[in-house]
């Protein structure tokens, strides 16, 4: 589906409403296969003054039809230009306030193969960008880290491949007063998984793969080095 999709729904919300619906029924069997979301996006590095790594920050951009079925559920108007508007963009902030309890980010971060924890997501803001919501917010690292001459590692992914995450931003390094390099890895799919991606693409919305970690499996990751 491409933006055109999103950008021609009638603005009334009656007409809106009914189109989203005829809409949902024409691409039902599309939707009922795992993954069911795509989200582009990223993981951004924030450092303290004293150059300790102190939180992430994350960009999550849906597809264009979790799009429509989240301004649906939301009940979201758009304003004359077909864009969130203010009351939007508080509405959507308070829909997704909330994080469920089981939720694991999307962003998993290691040192020296060690899983680094996160507080809880802060500072959640959305908008619509280019007829996609984007939503962007902030995990703390529990305990900074200094990470001079050492290596983080961050994979962008949802445990049960429900979401599938892809990392379009080039990572930003927001404050630190040192030189620090990143580098993207990206997923590549192996032949050798062909059965696993079947036996996941066999899952409705509502049930879970055996592995409840399959999506680190599919994950694109990010190198974080700086200068001791």
């Amino acid at each position: 589906m491409d933006d055109r999709t999103f950008t021609c729904l009638p603005r009334t919300p009656g007409l809106r409403a009914a189109t989203f619906s005829a809409f949902l029924i024409s691409i039902a069997p599309l939707v009922n296969a795992h993954p069911h979301v795509f989200v582009d996006g990223g993981i951004d590095f924030v450092f303290a003054e004293d150059g300790a790594l102190q939180a992430v920050e994350l960009t999550w951009l849906y597809d264009e039809f979790e799009t429509l079925y989240m301004i649906s559920r939301y009940g979201l108007n758009l304003n004359s230009k077909g864009a969130l508007g203010d009351e939007g963009r508080l509405k959507l902030i308070e829909e997704l306030r909330v994080f469920p309890e089981d939720f694991d980010g999307s962003a998993h971060l290691s040192l020296d193969d060690e899983a680094v924890e996160l507080d809880w997501p802060k500072d959640l803001d959305g908008h619509l960008l280019d007829g996609r919501l984007q939503v962007t917010f902030v995990r703390d690292l529990t305990t900074p880290l200094y990470v001079g001459g050492k290596e983080i590692k961050a994979a962008f992914y949802e445990s049960t491949y429900f979401f599938a995450f892809k990392i379009t931003n080039a990572p930003k390094i927001l404050g630190h007063p040192g030189a620090c390099q990143t580098e993207v890895i990206p997923f590549s799919p192996d032949p050798n998984d062909a059965s696993l991606f079947a036996k996941l693409a066999s899952l409705s919305r509502e049930e879970k793969p055996e592995d409840e970690n399959v999506g680190a499996q599919f994950a694109d990751r990010i190198s974080l080095r700086c200068a001791p």
